[in-house]
C-alpha cells in the first residue's frame, strides 16, 4: 500500500485547509485510516481515524472543527480543518492498517500545515 498525502500549506488563524490522503496498491478491504500530527519538539498524536464503513473518531482539541471523510471509491481520505489555530502548526500524516492489526504499517510522507496568529 502506497499513500500519498497532500494540501498541506500556511494559513492564518480561523483560516481552513483540506488535506487529501490517496492510498494505491493493495488496499485492504477492512482498513482503519488515520491522520496524525506532529509539531516541533512534540510527539506524534493522533488527529482522527475513518474505519472502511465510514464511522470517525476524533482527538478532544479538534472535534466539530475537524473532520475527516473519505471517496466512493474508498481510496481517498480527506481532513477538511476550519478554524484552525497556531498549536495546530504541524506535519501531518496519513496512515493505514488493517482492522486487525496493532500498528499502523504503512505511512504517508507528511504535509506541513503552518497556523499563524
Amino acid at each position: 500500500v502506497q499513500l500519498q498525502a497532500s494540501g498541506g500549506g500556511s494559513v492564518q488563524a480561523g483560516g481552513s485547509l483540506r488535506l487529501s490522503c490517496a492510498a494505491s496498491g493493495r488496499i485492504f478491504s477492512n482498513y482503519i485510516m488515520a491522520w496524525l500530527r506532529q509539531a516541533p519538539g512534540k510527539e506524534r498524536e493522533f488527529v482522527g481515524t475513518i474505519t472502511w464503513s465510514g464511522r470517525t473518531s476524533y482527538e478532544d482539541s479538534v472535534k466539530g472543527r475537524f473532520t475527516i471523510s473519505r471517496d466512493n471509491a474508498r481510496t481517498t481520505v480527506y481532513l477538511q480543518m476550519n478554524s484552525l489555530k497556531p498549536e495546530d502548526t504541524a506535519v501531518y500524516y496519513c496512515a493505514i492498517k488493517s482492522l486487525g492489526d496493532s500498528q499502523y504499517r504503512y505511512w504517508g510522507q507528511g504535509t506541513q500545515v503552518t497556523v499563524s496568529s
